[in-house]
């Protein structure tokens, strides 16, 4: 259940809905996530003062501006140049794949690797990491990649 709604502005003068919420379980840090419809979810903790609502959401709405300009739209395309790169940087372009695309059915995982059968070489990038940092992506495919030398998580 929503405690109240706000409505911030970014740089570019785009107002943006946030619903904000107080959540028990936060102690010290406020939480923020972008929900499918367009609205920020803003969680702080369930003491947090509400004379500091103002400033906590002057410094989102920054921290937006940043995050949008380094995390923009990201495409199939981008996910297979990506790959690419980390290829050759870290596997001298030894690896070998179908195709490496987002997906939206995953629940739990961040990533999937098949090998064997029809399906050979697909790896699937979980599209709820789209809006994660540049290297968390990265170590995702580098992961993924790994998949197509070494099929499981042991130590050999």
């Amino acid at each position: 259940m929503s405690d109240q709604r706000y409505t911030i502005r970014d740089k570019r003068g785009n107002l943006i809905p946030v619903e904000f919420r107080r959540d028990k379980r936060l102690t010290k840090t406020s939480r923020w996530e972008h929900l499918p419809d367009g609205t920020l979810l803003l969680r702080v903790p369930y003491r947090f003062p509400r004379h500091r609502v103002s400033s906590l959401l002057e410094q989102i709405a920054s921290q937006l501006d940043k995050t949008r300009s380094s995390h923009t739209r990201r495409t199939d395309t981008d996910l297979q140049q990506r790959a690419q790169v980390i290829n050759r940087k870290h596997f001298n372009g030894q690896i070998q794949w179908n195709a490496i695309r987002w997906v939206t059915n995953m629940q739990s995982r961040l990533g999937s690797c098949t090998r064997g059968g029809a399906t050979d070489g697909q790896i699937r990038i979980s599209d709820k990491i789209k809006r994660w940092p540049d290297w968390v992506i990265d170590y995702v495919i580098a992961h993924e990649l790994m998949h197509r030398k070494h099929p499981n998580h042991s130590d050999a």
